[in-house]
């Protein structure tokens, strides 16, 4: 949980950081409204005016209800967390085979299908050769040969393919 915790704070996700805020607030309510409860139920005794008892009672019942709102807030900004990650993993899913189709469209062999998700990922040609325990030289064969049965100059026009896939809409813009 902690580490969660630490994470999410630490993260891009605004989402994320919300989620540990609201948690925090919860607990931080939560305490407050059981404090008022029972000082409330204390002072039921006589020894404070009827005043005071009404005015905590009403204070413990607005944390109450306000830990009830950021419990529902909580709820409602997981599912929402839920089912952004899972349109990125539909998403992702996608770009996969939209990847896979052109490769098989280009007729790239498996070496240049990997050379070609890693410069799809924007590594370059000197990292591409050290993750495959390959010579640079080779990458930058593999490199052109890719380009040449894709019709690009490039590596920049090579991701514009794939990017013009990712952006397409069925209909006018």
């Amino acid at each position: 949980m902690i580490k969660w915790i630490t994470e999410s704070l630490r993260s891009g996700d605004a989402d994320a950081r919300r989620a540990v805020l609201t948690a925090a607030m919860i607990v931080v309510q939560g305490l407050c409204a059981a404090f008022y409860m029972g000082d409330t139920i204390l002072d039921l005794d006589g020894s404070e005016p009827l005043a005071h008892l009404v005015l905590e009672s009403l204070v413990a019942t607005v944390l109450c209800l306000g830990v009830l709102f950021f419990m529902l807030e909580l709820r409602r900004l997981l599912a929402r967390m839920d089912q952004t990650k899972q349109g990125l993993r539909a998403a992702q899913g996608e770009m996969s085979a939209v990847i896979d189709t052109f490769f098989t469209r280009w007729g790239l062999t498996s070496a240049e299908r990997e050379v070609g998700l890693l410069i799809l990922k924007g590594v370059d040609n000197e990292n591409i050769a050290r993750i495959r325990g390959r010579a640079v030289g080779t990458v930058r064969a593999q490199s052109a040969s890719i380009y040449g049965k894709a019709g690009v100059d490039g590596r920049a026009q090579l991701i514009s393919v794939f990017m013009e896939e990712l952006l397409a809409t069925d209909g006018p813009a």
